[in-house]
C-alpha cells in the first residue's frame, strides 16, 4: 500500500504541496512572532496588554463603571460581528463545494489549473473552510473570555485600597489579555483565509498572497503609525495653550 506522501503527488502537485507548506510556515511564524517579539521591539499586541492591564486599575477608581462596561460590550460585539462573518464564509465554501465541476469549468475558461481534478477543488474548498473554522473558534472563544472579564469586573467592590479588588483587576486583565490573544489570533487567521483564497487561482498566486499578507500583518504589527502612537512618550501640556 502507497503511503499518504506518496500519493499526495497524484493529488495535487509539488508547487501546489510547497506553497501550502510556505502557507502553514508563516500563518504560524507570524504568530508565534506576534505573541513572542523580541523585547526591544514589542508589537502592537505587547503593547495593547499593558494598557489592558492599565485599564483594569484605573477601574479600581471609577464610580460608577458604565464606560468600562460599554468598552467590554463593544469588544464582544466585534468578536461575535467577525464570529457571524466566519458562518456566513464558511456557508459559502460548502456551498462551493457542490460546484466543484463548475469551478474546474472557470479554470479551463481563464487557462489557470486545467490539470486539476475535481477532487482537487473540492480538496481546495476543504481546506479553505477548515481555515475558516479555526477563525470561527477563536472568535467564538474570545467572546466568551470577554464574558468572564465582565463577571471578573463585576465582583471587583468600590474600594479600591482593599486587596481583594487589585487581585480581581489583574485577573480580570489577564482574561481580558488572553481573550484579545485569542481574538487577534482570529484576525490573523481571517486574513490568511483571504490569501488562501488565491489557492484556488494556483501554487504561486497562494505563495504570492502569502508573502504580502506576511508582510502587511508585519507592517501593522512593528512598523505602523499607530504602533508609533501607542509608543510616543506623554508630553506635558504647553502652559497657556
Amino acid at each position: 500500500m502507497e503511503t499518504t506522501l506518496a500519493l499526495m503527488p497524484r493529488f495535487f502537485g509539488w508547487a501546489d504541496i510547497s506553497a501550502v507548506v510556505l502557507f502553514l510556515v508563516a500563518w504560524n511564524g507570524m504568530t508565534w512572532l506576534v505573541e513572542n517579539p523580541p523585547a526591544s521591539r514589542p508589537s502592537v499586541h505587547k503593547i495593547m496588554a499593558a494598557h489592558r492591564l492599565t485599564w483594569m486599575q484605573a477601574m479600581l477608581h471609577r464610580e460608577p463603571r458604565i464606560m468600562d462596561a460599554s468598552l467590554l460590550n463593544a469588544l464582544r460585539s466585534g468578536c461575535a460581528f467577525f464570529a457571524s462573518g466566519c458562518m456566513i464564509a464558511i456557508g459559502g465554501v460548502v456551498a462551493l463545494l457542490g460546484q466543484a465541476d463548475r469551478l474546474a469549468t472557470v479554470a479551463h475558461d481563464l487557462r489557470l489549473d486545467t490539470a486539476m481534478s475535481r477532487a482537487g477543488w473540492e480538496a481546495k474548498l476543504l481546506v479553505l473552510a477548515l481555515v475558516l473554522v479555526s477563525a470561527f473558534m477563536k472568535f467564538v472563544w474570545a467572546h466568551r473570555l470577554f464574558g468572564y472579564c465582565a463577571v471578573l469586573m463585576g465582583a471587583i467592590g468600590s474600594d479600591p485600597a482593599d486587596p481583594r479588588n487589585l487581585a480581581l483587576a489583574r485577573k480580570a486583565a489577564a482574561i481580558n489579555i488572553n481573550a484579545a490573544r485569542n481574538f487577534n489570533r482570529g484576525m490573523r487567521t481571517t486574513y490568511f483565509s483571504l490569501a488562501l483564497l488565491t489557492w484556488l487561482l494556483g501554487a504561486i498566486p497562494l505563495a504570492l498572497a502569502t508573502l504580502a499578507t506576511v508582510l502587511s500583518l508585519y507592517r501593522r504589527e512593528f512598523r505602523s503609525a499607530s504602533r508609533d502612537a501607542l509608543l510616543a512618550e506623554d508630553e506635558p501640556p504647553v502652559p497657556g495653550s
